[in-house]
């Protein structure tokens, strides 16, 4: 599996990580588990460095619509994107459009260690 996850409740955070190859149903399958477990509200910090995304438009399309839909009927909470190496892919631009327009705290990084300390501080 492509995408791990890992919850902590002091502090608040949601780790992702990502490793290998991303699709659709793996990112459909960490946003039904947040919104599951209730864990829409807290810090997530997404490592992608080693991920790389095998995502259509259309796909980055279904999932920003999800996402928009989740953003409807509560709060979302801070996101530390850390993005993957050659990260210049259109798909990957758009989704993380698409991310941004929630209305929350949200800032992309290029290594972990300052992404973990502005997601730590950055109130959920």
């Amino acid at each position: 599996m492509p995408l791990h996850w890992t919850a902590q409740s002091n502090p608040p955070l949601v780790t992702i990580v990502a490793e290998g190859d991303v699709t659709k149903a793996d990112v459909e399958e960490v946003l039904a588990f947040l919104v599951r477990a209730d864990l829409v509200r807290w810090r997530k910090l997404f490592d992608a460095r080693n991920g790389q995304g095998r995502l259509t438009p259309e796909d980055v399309e279904a999932i920003g619509v999800r996402i928009r839909e989740a953003t409807r009927t509560q709060d979302v909470g801070p996101l530390a994107f850390v993005m993957p190496t050659g990260a210049e892919k259109p798909e990957l631009r758009r989704m993380l459009g698409l991310v941004a327009a929630a209305p929350r705290p949200m800032r992309l990084f290029r290594r972990i260690a300052p992404a973990r300390r502005w997601i730590l501080k950055t109130e959920a």
